[in-house]
């Protein structure tokens, strides 16, 4: 990890480690993220980048190294209180409150996430759906919801939370090209905003369009670490998605 990544850090791993049983997921994983940053995580499946993921927001415990948010120890704390201290996240597969609208959805995070009484609640969670392009549905219940307004809902519920950094598990999955562009176009708009982002994405050309630097993982370490053009021709990346070296 260099000098000018630890300066000014919103968030810094340092030698994670994450096994189950044998298993070996993540191995001395160090790498920090500035406030200003847009990060991309890119790896071929099984390189552990869910599991750091998980280990970041607190649904997984490491076994080893430590997650420091904002200058403070968080390796030990629960999910909800690193939300609460502004750290969000969505995941792989959306799992929103089925019978209830995409406002109320929002409001849960606005007041279990980020902890806000009924106005101010109300009020982030209005401005967290407008954000992610939700407004014209704010009052159809979840579950009739498409695929890319299921992904924007659950950008919508990390948002209203209030996040500073908010982590992105492969919100561009299953998206058309169009739809991809729609999400970028958000997910830049949260960028002007100020909110960091590290952005798990197997879209490689979705996420170079917002990742200012690409993380590149396999069998659970980082092999590559720096523009997303030095990354895509290192020749370790390029085995570990081809299986063979450039030739």
């Amino acid at each position: 990890m260099s000098a000018a990544h630890a300066n000014g850090a919103i968030l810094t791993a340092a030698g994670l480690g994450k096994r189950f049983n044998a298993l070996v997921v993540l191995d001395a994983v160090d790498f920090s993220i500035r406030p200003d940053e847009a990060v991309g995580i890119v790896g071929p499946n099984g390189a552990g980048k869910t599991t750091l993921l998980n280990v970041l927001s607190g649904a997984l415990k490491p076994n080893a190294g430590t997650v420091h948010f904002k200058g403070n120890d968080i390796t030990g704390l629960p999910a909800a209180w690193r939300c609460r201290m502004g750290l969000g996240r969505t995941h792989q597969i959306p799992r929103p409150f089925a019978g209830m609208t995409v406002l109320e959805n929002a409001l849960v995070a606005a007041t279990h996430g980020a902890g806000l009484k009924r106005g101010e609640a109300y009020d982030q969670a209005i401005a967290a759906i407008e954000l992610a392009g939700m407004l014209k549905v704010a009052n159809r219940r979840a579950d009739t919801l498409g695929l890319l307004d299921r992904k924007r809902l659950e950008l919508a519920r990390s948002l209203a939370a209030r996040p500073q950094l908010l982590l992105l598990d492969e919100i561009g999955g299953g998206l058309t090209d169009a739809e991809a562009g729609e999400l970028v176009a958000t997910i830049q708009e949260l960028r002007r905003r100020e909110i960091a982002i590290v952005w798990i994405e197997h879209i490689v050309h979705v996420l170079v369009r917002v990742a200012d630097r690409l993380i590149c993982m396999d069998a659970g370490k980082i092999i590559a670490d720096g523009s997303p053009a030095e990354v895509m021709a290192d020749p370790e990346v390029v085995r570990a998605y081809l299986g063979v070296g450039p030739q």
